[in-house]
């Protein structure tokens, strides 16, 4: 999965700006573990300070920060020009007065991910990714990288889960070389 994302980073993208937008919305994603989609389209220019991004993960109100990194910081400058309507860094819920009229926030955020997920699908295939290529799945990518690197307590925190058995079932679907790694140590080849 990580030479996924290094050809997801790669691929040339400049004759096509929509793509090129739903690319940087599932890596800004991505880089910092998978935020939920509904979260990155809430992201305001305000939620950055001191080069972290503050935020509350709109499905439990979790409130964190992380470091941007560097990556994230070029997408991001790749919208400072932009209209800043309601200071939101992204494009997609601009067009709304009120972000407080949850009915036409969440009608927007579904009609945007459903926009970004087929533009995703054909980054994919002029990629040569064969897998679906979705905005849940920078979340699901990250879990699977991640999984064998990071303590599941780090991983809980960087996904903002409530319980820790939330973390560990949400990786069960990518630990299974470590528990072959584990079995082969015992019993061997």
């Amino acid at each position: 999965m990580p030479e996924e994302v290094k050809l997801i980073e790669g691929l040339d993208l400049s004759d096509n700006d929509y793509f090129h937008h739903a690319r940087n919305i599932w890596l800004f994603s991505f880089y910092f573990a998978g935020v939920r989609v509904s979260d990155v389209l809430r992201m305001k220019w305000s939620d950055l300070q001191n080069e972290r991004l503050y935020y509350a993960m709109g499905k439990n109100l979790k409130a964190g920060s992380l470091k941007v990194p560097d990556k994230a910081l070029r997408i991001i400058e790749q919208y400072r020009a932009d209209k800043k309507k309601n200071n939101l860094i992204f494009p997609e819920l601009k067009v709304l007065d009120d972000l407080n009229d949850t009915y036409n926030v969440q009608r927007k955020i579904s009609y945007a991910v459903k926009r970004l997920n087929k533009a995703l699908l054909q980054i994919a295939k002029l990629a040569n990714i064969t897998k679906p290529l979705t905005m849940h799945i920078s979340r699901h990518t990250f879990g699977n990288i991640s999984g064998e690197k990071i303590p599941v307590q780090m991983l809980q925190k960087l996904y903002r889960h409530s319980n820790i058995t939330t973390t560990i079932g949400y990786q069960a679907n990518f630990t299974n070389k470590t528990a072959d790694d584990a079995l082969e140590a015992v019993i061997g080849s």
